[in-house]
């Protein structure tokens, strides 16, 4: 996303204006200042909670504004603690729930980018997706099956929704290693 909704406001100082605004895995957006202040405050050894819904926040993505406005003196402080906190912790493991809880906020990001023209994503990744979406869709068209519908009835589609299923967690897992590597440091 381009920048925080309009009239949103930073869960932790409540401003009325974000500023460096940064977007959590959660969708929540802070001040740039204040969710390091919120990590530091806390324990530098482990992801900072989301202030409003506890969820971990494992990454933390600049809004463009953040990411204009970087090479600003009072900012680039605070940019680097965020991308140091991202090298740290982005790349983690972390429990399937926690990847379910942070899907919608990959979707909106991903689509987003897909969308516009100014914030392509990489050309490998889009290859990626291409290749998971092909594949799957030839699975569902070739008269090849793991579990025959013929046979098995409507239980007989459960295994096209698994394919569904790996091929847009390979392609979730895809987008978060571009995630990562683009605002890691």
């Amino acid at each position: 996303m381009a920048a925080p909704p309009r009239g949103e406001r930073c869960a932790v100082c409540r401003g009325a204006d974000i500023s460096v605004p940064h977007q959590a895995n959660c969708s929540h957006w802070f001040c740039g200042h204040c969710i390091v202040g919120v990590w530091l405050h806390g324990s530098v050894l482990r992801p900072s909670d989301c202030p409003l819904c506890r969820r971990p926040i494992t990454l933390l993505v600049p809004s463009e504004v953040a990411s204009l406005l970087r090479d600003e003196p009072e900012i680039t402080p605070v940019v680097e603690r965020i991308e140091q906190y991202n090298g740290r912790f982005a790349g983690a493991p972390h429990s399937a729930i926690q990847w379910l809880l942070d899907q919608p906020f990959y979707i909106r990001r991903m689509l987003t980018e897909f969308r516009d023209a100014r914030r392509e994503p990489p050309l490998f990744f889009k290859i990626q997706v291409a290749l998971a979406v092909a594949l799957s869709l030839l699975y569902l068209v070739s008269p090849i099956d793991l579990l025959p519908e013929a046979v098995l009835g409507y239980r007989g589609l459960l295994d096209d929704i698994v394919v569904f299923i790996v091929a847009y967690a390979y392609i979730s897992a895809a987008y978060r290693a571009v995630l990562v590597a683009r605002h890691a440091a």
